[in-house]
């Protein structure tokens, strides 16, 4: 998946691409109105993330163009401001969605994942399997060749973003974001012992490994080697 990133401000900047190529998106960016909006009539994107205020040129005025030669390149607005008028203003100008600075990864992730979703009439699944696992996101019943595994909920939560993930290798930052929702540290082990955790339920007593981790990198659930 290909991702515009306009955003002016480095470090936000750095922290998005960050996040969002250990997703598995690619990422361009420029820090301009003018050159995003080039990049955005020049090439092709699944997505684009763009900040309301910029130089050269602003983040409505580059949506307003964009829609008015009829690109349908889904928008995620990001802005400072807060007031109801100002969020309208922005889905008015032709974005899809808005959010507001200070914002954590896994939601800003979550918001592109479900634009994608839409762009791509792509319906919510209920279930996901991997190899012979099935998660019902639904009812949260898991199984494995036909055996029911219980969960705690975080250890499902954990399951879930694997599998909504599945083949796609996630970082624990990822993970700490979306199933703690909170700062990653690096010092502690939460991802490490819930994994370690999740394994015994998931794997252990099975001819096939699912959950496998990446040295230095993270995790995938995945049924081949």
């Amino acid at each position: 998946m290909r991702l515009l990133l306009i955003e002016d401000d480095p470090n936000i900047a750095a922290f998005i691409a960050k996040g969002l190529k250990e997703a598995g998106f690619v990422v361009e960016h420029t820090d301009n109105g003018k050159s995003g909006l080039q990049m955005a009539l020049d090439a092709s994107y699944d997505v684009a993330v763009i900040d309301i205020m910029l130089p050269g040129l602003d983040g409505l005025a580059i949506i307003e163009t964009l829609r008015q030669r009829r690109i349908k390149l889904p928008v995620i607005i990001l802005s400072a401001k807060r007031s109801v008028d100002e969020r309208v203003e922005g889905l008015q100008a032709g974005g899809d969605d808005y959010l507001t600075k200070p914002f954590a990864f896994s939601e800003l992730l979550a918001r592109v994942q479900a634009l994608i979703r839409r762009a791509s009439n792509t319906p919510e699944p209920m279930g996901i399997s991997v190899g012979d696992l099935h998660v019902d996101l639904l009812r949260h019943v898991v199984t494995r060749a036909g055996q029911t595994i219980a969960l705690q909920p975080r250890e499902f939560s954990l399951l879930e973003y694997l599998a909504r993930n599945a083949g796609r290798v996630v970082s624990k930052t990822m993970i700490m974001e979306h199933v703690w929702d909170y700062n990653f540290d690096p010092q502690t082990n939460v991802v490490e012992s819930r994994i370690c955790r999740l394994r015994d339920k998931i794997d252990k007593g099975f001819a096939t490994p699912l959950i496998r981790t990446v040295r230095g990198i993270g995790y995938v659930l995945k049924d081949a080697p």
